[in-house]
């Protein structure tokens, strides 16, 4: 049987997952987003074509946090299929924003030309990847509050 606090200790680790995977979304829809949509949404940004809406001094924090928070949801997950649902679901819905955006510009076949299935499944492979290294993780770093 659980103990009272270690449900309120698992309900506040789902909260930060969710906030995780909500957070790590959010900034893969906004790098799937093309150079020349930022360089008309932010005409006054020398560097919007490169960085998007970040400013060039937190760039490389934002490409950061895009790698490490699968990762991070992996090593904060119990079960592998949830370290693995959670890793990809920001990828799944940032690719279907995008996808559906191209076919209104490039057609309803964008999605099953070679070029774009290969690195649609390539985003997906690298977050499931990071999210399985993540749970993996947890077998050699032994944190009490994930076991």
């Amino acid at each position: 049987m659980l103990h009272p606090q270690s449900s309120a200790q698992q309900k506040k680790l789902d909260v930060l997952l969710l906030g995780m995977v909500a957070i790590e979304t959010v900034l893969v829809s906004l790098a799937l987003v093309p150079a020349q949509l930022w360089t008309r949404i932010l005409p006054q940004s020398a560097s919007a074509a490169l960085d998007g809406p970040f400013p060039p001094a937190i760039a490389p924090v934002i490409t950061a946090v895009i790698y490490l928070t699968p990762t991070a949801v992996g090593f904060l997950c119990r079960s592998w299929q949830k370290a693995l649902l959670y890793a990809t679901v920001p990828a799944w819905i940032g690719l279907g924003l995008f996808v559906t955006a191209a076919t209104f510009k490039v057609g309803a076949f964008y999605l099953v030309s070679a070029d774009h299935i290969t690195a649609n499944v390539s985003v997906l492979e690298l977050f499931a990847a990071l999210g399985v290294i993540g749970w993996l993780g947890r077998f050699f770093v032994k944190v009490p509050w994930t076991m």
